[in-house]
């Protein structure tokens, strides 16, 4: 990789410096030690043979067909198109029939398909099809239809490249793009011996997602907390379900092989900190992010990505790694305890008698004034045989969509701490076999800045690198609605 043009980001966030060492404490994360296998993940010891590879589009036309082994016929495909794609009552992802098992993945527009004969890891399988997907998005931008279409060239070599009879090698995107181009072709600097024996090497090494001649004119990284937080609440206000969803997003401009060291917010240093140091260098990066990160972090379900050094995470909670070439995930995690809910909502629903529903929706938001949501949206359900509605708003527009039963309020820009008001009325017609209105949940969706609802904050990020260059650090903390539903409190009234 050059230094040339790169993806627009949007940082907010600046990371001035190194900011005084800290360890991470968060807990319930120990049993990531299923992880430290990881790299070792695609040798023959750990997985049975894959007998092929199918692509199918959504109507069932078959575009990569590539056999590995002679036990995967052609009228395989045929089966896979009848049993899965014609039957819109399958939803489990592994479908076995006698001794061949097809194992298969939706993505965008495509199902990608691996055949096995025995009985083979499972888990290994769908890890296969999601790291293909990735290298095909590493090569094409998007891996869909079109693209498969336009590259299916570049598709079987691909493949034959990344499996040998059978067992997955290498997967690494900057791996293979040193030796198989976008082209599709070969790349003329293999004929040089010294140059193979470099992409062996690369291929082979403790470092196979990076190259060591990675050469920027400015050494930047990018970092993009990212959270969806889950919410079921009931119609008293209580809290049924709340949890986040977590990942981390880096984008690595970074030249030669740096090492970075990552650090996050814990309850034990944030409440001995009193040195001058970190008060200097992280009092601005912590008054701009969220409040929320004030107090302890419980994270679960940790992942992280290979790069990870996980003796150094197990031993002081330090994530050290020497980053791919690029944007990549770095971890991805998940909080069940002290979420904090960017949104309150109060639903009254009043049904007077069967001719009319009238409903008054409070809706406020829990951030700081400084912040603010954008594309908030709030879906409010209506009766089956609603016939017209009548809204007012003191903020945003709202309209009713029959073909989907809903009010739909829209706000583009909600202000930290702010409080808006819906009422509206929906008139019903009469129907002489009305079917009972399931009074489903009002839903809400948002994207949120510079907050985290686990607390989450990133305390350090620092680069060490031989050649001691200078880089720049960037955060930004994004909140996005993920399952986020509150149940609507009816008063039921007659009618006079």
């Amino acid at each position: 990789s050059g230094a040339g043009d790169r993806p627009e980001s949007s940082p907010i966030l600046r990371v001035p410096g190194p900011i005084t060492h800290c360890s991470r404490s968060t807990t319930a994360v120990d049993h990531n030690h299923r992880h430290r296998h990881q790299q070792q993940l695609f040798t023959p010891q750990y997985h049975e043979q894959i007998s092929g590879i199918l692509i199918f589009n959504q109507k069932g036309e078959n575009l990569i067909f590539r056999a590995f082994r002679n036990d995967c016929r052609p009228r395989l495909a045929d089966i896979f198109r009848i049993q899965v794609i014609s039957n819109p009552q399958v939803r489990s992802p592994i479908l076995t029939l006698g001794s061949t098992t097809f194992s298969h993945v939706k993505h965008e527009n495509i199902y990608l398909v691996v055949v096995t004969k025995s009985n083979a890891n499972a888990a290994l399988v769908f890890e296969f099809l999601y790291r293909f997907i990735v290298l095909g998005k590493g090569y094409f931008g998007k891996f869909d239809e079109e693209a498969v279409k336009n590259n299916f060239v570049l598709v079987y070599e691909l493949l034959d490249e990344i499996i040998d009879f059978g067992y997955p090698q290498n997967t690494e995107t900057d791996t293979l793009k040193m030796y198989i181009t976008t082209e599709g072709v070969k790349s003329a600097i293999t004929n040089s011996p010294s140059d193979s024996s470099r992409i062996t090497m690369q291929a082979t090494g403790a470092l196979s997602w990076r190259r060591a001649d990675i050469k920027y004119r400015k050494n930047e990284a990018f970092v993009d907390v990212i959270e969806d937080v889950n919410l079921l609440m009931s119609a008293t206000g209580t809290v049924l379900r709340a949890d986040v969803h977590g990942q981390i997003i880096m984008r690595a401009y970074l030249s030669g092989t740096p090492e970075c060291k990552f650090g996050l917010n814990d309850r034990l240093l944030l409440d001995g900190d009193d040195s001058p140091a970190s008060g200097n260098k992280g009092g601005s990066g912590r008054t701009k992010a969220t409040r929320a990160a004030a107090g302890s972090v419980t994270l679960e379900d940790c992942q992280f990505h290979q790069c990870v050094k996980l003796g150094r995470f197990d031993a002081d909670r330090t994530i050290s790694f020497v980053p791919p070439d690029g944007e990549f995930e770095l971890m991805r995690y998940r909080a069940t305890e002290n979420i904090n809910l960017p949104f309150k909502v109060h639903p009254i629903v009043r049904e007077i008698g069967t001719t009319r529903v009238e409903y008054s929706v409070a809706i406020k938001a829990n951030y700081g004034t400084k912040l603010f949501a954008s594309n908030v949206i709030i879906r409010i359900p209506t009766p089956l045989n609603t016939a017209k509605i009548t809204e007012r708003t003191t903020q945003g527009k709202a309209k009713y969509e029959p073909e989907q039963n809903n009010i739909v309020w829209k706000i583009a820009r909600f202000t930290g701490q702010s409080e808006y008001v819906l009422t509206a009325e929906a008139t019903l017609t009469s129907m002489t076999h009305q079917k009972a209105w399931s009074r489903p949940p009002l839903s809400l969706s948002f994207n949120l800045l510079m907050f985290t609802s686990s607390g989450l904050l990133v305390r350090y990020l620092k680069v060490f690198e031989k050649g001691n260059y200078s880089s720049v650090k960037w955060v930004r903390y994004m909140t996005r609605a993920g399952s986020y539903e509150i149940r609507c409190f009816f008063n039921v009234r007659p009618s006079f």
